[in-house]
């Protein structure tokens, strides 16, 4: 079995066309049928219908292509190490982090890093922690930023804590003050509150939903369903409040007030992980350092 073979197989899979897949990796179209059809005789199955005009995977297919992508990934990882010079002068790091992180944390620590080694390119993905987790598991990312605990059906990844974030309510100037005003509220008091709301499968969705629901009642939204930024911007328009991390209260304070939770508030655990199985490539272990060390 050959990377190639791997490679053709995947873009075939992917576009659900021979021709289009052949033009995607730069190869004849009768050069990649051959290579497809060589992988199907050392694997003893057959891995895509064909019918005309509609090619689909069987199941020895289905079962393959994650495994293909793994390995290609992978492959182009030590790739990318084996290029990287003493120095890192050249390379890349592919790091995963939720949104409110890219906001909050991340940019005072890139910043350092690129002016510390201007050469590495630094390829970001934002996510959910769900969707990372994933990422990470199918090679796609070198390290991620992920809120503990990860998802119980989580693949085998190493974490290392990095930090407990206090989250805090943030609010229109113009809007009535919440909990009357006073200087820290309790979670009851958004009891009745309209609120602006992350979308589904976002950490902070979660915890807050939980919370309230702990303190006895269900949260009641005046819009849900955006990413930080449009949260952010529905709150200093007034639509209500939302519970968003300290961080990213701090360098997005213009236009908010910002209010901190009673003892003993909300926190999250920013944890940072990697593939147990493979260890994250140089470039990404300096990342590591300077964020563990920030």
């Amino acid at each position: 079995m050959q990377l190639q073979q791997l490679r053709y197989f995947v873009a075939v899979a992917e576009t659900r066309h021979f021709t289009r897949a052949a033009e995607e990796v730069h190869v004849a179209q009768p050069s990649l049928s051959q290579q497809i059809k060589a992988l199907e005789r050392e694997l003893g199955a057959d891995l895509f219908l064909r019918a005309r005009g509609n090619i689909s995977l069987t199941d020895a297919g289905e079962a393959l292509l994650p495994l293909a992508r793994r390995i290609l990934a992978d492959a182009d990882t030590a790739r990318h190490e084996v290029l990287e010079l003493v120095q890192l002068r050249r390379g890349r790091v592919r790091l995963g982090a939720t949104p409110s992180l890219c906001t909050g944390l991340l940019p005072d620590v890139l910043r350092a890093f690129h002016d510390r080694y201007p050469g590495i390119q630094l390829l970001i993905e934002e996510g959910g922690s769900h969707d990372l987790v994933r990422e990470l598991a199918r090679g796609a990312l070198d390290l991620a930023l992920v809120v503990l605990p990860l998802p119980t059906a989580s693949p085998s990844l190493t974490t290392v804590e990095l930090l407990r974030e206090d989250l805090v309510v943030v609010s229109s100037p113009e809007s009535a003050r919440p909990g009357g005003g006073r200087r820290t509220v309790d979670i009851a008091d958004l009891e009745g509150e309209r609120l602006v709301m992350f979308r589904h499968g976002y950490d902070l969705r979660e915890l807050t939903v939980a919370a309230c629901r702990s303190a006895g009642f269900e949260p009641d939204f005046a819009v849900e369903g955006g990413e930080m930024d449009a949260v952010l911007g529905f709150v200093r328009a007034g639509l209500g409040m939302a519970v968003v991390p300290r961080m990213v209260a701090a360098r997005s304070g213009r236009g908010l007030r910002v209010t901190p939770l009673a003892r003993p508030g909300l926190h999250r655990t920013i944890a940072l992980a990697h593939r147990s199985d493979v260890a994250p490539p140089r470039a990404a272990r300096e990342l590591q350092r300077m964020l563990l060390e920030r």
